[in-house]
């Protein structure tokens, strides 16, 4: 059967939250609260809230109306992960912000807090900054660089640059800001970023990302 008659009777449900498994559910939480704005909307810290299913709590915290975002479980017998890197995983989640500004303005705000990006670069679709949680989890905080999805679907899609290299170009999140403030479009600012002319004063390794 043709692929486009099997995609016609697909249901497509949204996307609607992600859950966690963490030794340590309170500096989750914090760190959700801070960074993307989760509120949380359920709490327990026994195992008896959770229809005794071997946790010890749990959290779900949304930054909606949704009634949970991300499902944080509290599980006291995990082993710390030291290295996540050869270990199957979720690789990292992301959460969009509607414009440029949104997200250079919360990265401002997240810095001043102690909180910076692992790795910033403009992937060609969009303006990525990437964080790592308080459990080492990837979080991917980005803006579509064209401000309209289809554009930058059909530049994933068709863009032989894009296929050459998806990381795009690595950038000075600081150096982004500052242009920004001087009034710079979100159309020229991706332009230039896509172009190298906002370098890293850091090296930055696509690997830190796994």
């Amino acid at each position: 059967m043709p692929q486009t008659s099997q995609n016609s009777s697909i249901i497509r449900p949204t996307l609607h939250h992600f859950g966690v498994e963490t030794r340590h559910l309170d500096s989750m939480v914090d760190w959700y609260t801070k960074v993307v704005g989760m509120d949380t909307i359920y709490s327990t810290s026994h195992a008896g809230g959770l229809g005794h299913i071997g946790l010890a709590g749990a959290a779900f915290v949304s930054n909606d109306r949704a009634n949970h975002r991300i499902a944080i479980l509290s599980v006291p017998e995990l082993q710390e992960d030291t290295d996540k890197g050869t270990h199957v995983k979720l690789q990292h989640v992301a959460f969009e912000y509607a414009t440029i500004d949104d997200l250079l303005n919360s990265y401002v705000r997240i810095k001043k807090l102690g909180i910076e990006p692992i790795l910033t670069t403009d992937h060609g679709p969009t303006i990525a900054f990437y964080y790592k949680d308080p459990d080492g989890n990837s979080v991917e905080l980005f803006v579509d660089s064209f401000g309209d999805w289809e554009k930058s679907r059909e530049f994933t899609r068709s863009s032989a640059d894009y296929h050459k290299n998806p990381m795009g170009t690595f950038v000075d999140a600081d150096k982004l800001v500052a242009a920004c403030q001087d009034g710079m479009s979100l159309a020229e600012l991706h332009r230039r970023a896509y172009a190298g002319e906002f370098p890293p004063s850091r090296p930055m390794n696509p690997h830190d990302l796994i």
